[in-house]
């Protein structure tokens, strides 16, 4: 019989958001993922019922909530029918959190995005959150309910380990993704060297200058997601101008919305390895994209939070030294 600590057994959910992602951490967990049925009416409004029992037990439901808007809607949804249903815990694992990049107020006249989402996150009645690199860390403040932010970092620099190289230079391309890279490039055992870049408009940026010694060596980029690709691309263009031997790029989400696909195609780019946190879909994907699996770390979580166990050992801090 299964061990609840002070709480109901396990009822793991899935949204549509990442079907193939939650039936892994599914898999893992010895549990299945299709407790809910969710369709769209045929004006587009989402209807979600939970088809097992609830009451009493530790609930976890599994939804990126990337665009479109859907996506976070059928998330409040599952998390508003668990509340009702009378679950005892609920736990909203977001692999990828949309609306992170709108975290402040940089302009007159917008909205705060992040804060904004957070809010109906914990106003449907969500009692915990269970997320993988947050566009900002502060985003774990706009949650007024705990919060588990894990890092896509462990299972992104071992797959780099495993190559084996040398002559490695962990690249930041922007300022922002500074901390992230020097905390690849002490895992890795790498060099350290930034882009400076301007920023003209969303998804438009221009390379300035290389700041590091990148010639002749394999460059690694590194950032916590891939939008357009804009910045990736040319960044690969900028190393390779710089006389790199060979340039990766590494990413915790891959969006790659509009044109990425044919830009990072176009680029000397010998990989750009990613996680699954974000479902891929075919036409999106091309050759030299690797994608690997963040289910183990979120089965692990999962686990944890459901037993009462301390998950700080799932925690990976970018830098020690920052």
């Amino acid at each position: 019989m299964e061990e609840t600590f002070g709480r109901g057994p396990m009822l793991l959910l899935s949204g549509r958001a990442n079907r193939p992602l939650a039936q892994e951490i599914g898999k893992l967990l010895g549990k299945a993922v299709d407790g809910a049925s969710i369709y769209n009416f045929v004006d587009g409004e989402i209807f979600v019922r939970i088809d097992r029992n609830a009451r009493g037990r530790d609930v976890f439901i599994i939804q990126p909530t990337i665009s479109p808007s859907d996506n976070i809607m059928e998330l409040l949804l599952l998390i508003d029918a668990a509340k009702r249903a009378s679950a005892a815990r609920i736990t909203a694992v977001i692999p990828y959190f949309g609306y992170g990049r709108q975290d402040r107020k940089d302009q007159p006249r917008v909205a705060i995005g992040a804060k904004l989402a957070a809010n109906i996150i914990v106003t449907a009645g969500a009692d915990r959150v269970l997320g993988i690199d947050f566009h900002q860390h502060q985003i774990q403040g706009f949650f007024d309910i705990p919060v588990d932010h894990l890092y896509a970092a462990p299972v992104l620099t071992r797959y780099f380990l495993e190559k084996g190289f040398e002559d490695l230079v962990v690249v930041a391309p922007d300022v922002g993704s500074a901390k992230m890279a020097r905390g690849f490039a002490k895992r890795l055992g790498a060099s350290f060297a930034i882009i400076d870049k301007r920023r003209s408009s969303p998804n438009q940026s221009k390379v300035l200058t290389v700041v590091g010694d990148v010639k002749d060596k394999t460059c690694l980029l590194t950032d916590d997601m891939v939008d357009t690709a804009g910045t990736i691309a040319s960044a690969v263009v900028a190393l390779k101008d710089r006389g790199a031997s060979a340039v990766y790029a590494a990413a915790s989400h891959a969006l790659l919305s509009g044109q990425a696909r044919e830009k990072l195609s176009a680029v000397p780019l010998e990989e750009l390895v990613v996680t699954n946190t974000i479902q891929i879909p075919e036409e999106r994907r091309f050759d030299g994209l690797v994608i690997l699996s963040v289910a183990d770390l979120l089965a692990q979580a999962i686990q944890y939070i459901h037993s009462n166990a301390s998950v700080s050992k799932l925690f990976e801090i970018e830098d020690e030294d920052d």
